[in-house]
């Protein structure tokens, strides 16, 4: 599978740092005086930071990418440096994605002949990161990077759930929403909490006109997007597919309003579908502009090439 991913001229970089604040997931640094993009698992291909380098030594290229295997990451970054692995794995930190965090340092404590810094002193940076600075948070300024599309989790503590539903309910109407970003552009594919997730993919309108869609969103990972006036829909079916064939989800429903415009969601999600090779169910829901379920139905399965 081919994906748009963006490339930087080291030789033309003059690591000036125009290009960072400009990459909504923060997966590009200025490390060792060079703009380097520390995580090909957040860069969505955009290219949003592409007209903000004054040397043009961005640029977007199309290449063969297998799934997401953080191995093959460290194993490019190695030869970059102490400062870069270090980057990269604060990001992995910073989004919740722990499980690939704790791949990168194995692979680390299995080929310490191919580093040149001592790993434990990294180690021991990597797991410090981030305490001091939820105390001084409001005085820390941010590194780079949008911080509102930062990946996070809200799924409640079992244990704790129980006795505190009813302050919750009372103070914050019992919303039902497990993470952070929703909308589908900034959103992770491979995000801990999309794995083996059931997926809400609901129309921008649909929250505003439903008093109850928080009693829809129970359970699910959500992703927004407006068929209509949204821009990138090829970026929307990639993803898609990424979640179902890599990350896996285990169910898709299809949130739509009643007006003909709407019915694009559903067929970006079908789109996705048919270059998947994993089958997923699809439910699909149709409500009107008074934000009445009009139909609830499991959609027909498209024509997919199933690997046996």
């Amino acid at each position: 599978m081919k994906r748009t991913m963006i490339h930087i001229d080291e030789d033309k970089c003059n690591g000036c740092g125009a290009c960072v604040p400009n990459c909504h997931e923060g997966a590009l640094q200025i490390i060792d005086g060079k703009a380097r993009l520390i995580s090909d698992l957040m860069c969505d291909g955009l290219g949003a930071c592409l007209g903000h380098c004054p040397k043009g030594a961005i640029t977007l290229e199309e290449r063969e990418a297998a799934p997401y295997d953080e191995i093959t990451v460290m194993e490019q970054m190695a030869p970059k440096g102490r400062n870069t692995i270090k980057a990269h794995l604060i990001h992995m930190k910073e989004h919740k994605e722990f499980g690939f965090m704790k791949q990168g340092i194995k692979w680390l404590k299995e080929n310490q002949d191919k580093i040149d810094f001592d790993l434990k002193s990294l180690i021991e940076e990597i797991h410090n990161h981030g305490q001091a600075f939820e105390t001084k948070k409001m005085k820390t300024p941010h590194q780079g990077g949008c911080p509102g599309s930062q990946s996070m989790s809200f799924k409640p503590d079992l244990t704790m759930a129980a006795q505190n539903e009813p302050v919750r309910e009372k103070q914050y109407g019992a919303s039902a929403l497990q993470q952070w970003p929703v909308q589908l552009h900034l959103l992770n594919p491979m995000a801990e909490y999309m794995q083996n997730a059931d997926l809400l993919v609901a129309a921008d309108c649909t929250a505003f006109s439903m008093s109850n869609f928080h009693q829809h969103l129970e359970g699910k990972s959500l992703a927004i997007a407006c068929p209509k006036l949204d821009n990138g829909k090829e970026t929307y079916i990639e993803k898609l597919r990424m979640m179902i064939d890599e990350a896996k989800v285990n169910t898709i429903t299809v949130m739509m309003m009643e007006v003909p415009c709407c019915g694009g969601l559903l067929s970006i999600v079908q789109s996705a579908l048919a270059q998947a090779k994993r089958y997923v169910p699809v439910k699909v829901m149709m409500v009107s502009i008074r934000g009445e379920v009009i139909s609830e139905e499991w959609a027909p399965p498209v024509n997919q090439k199933i690997e046996a």
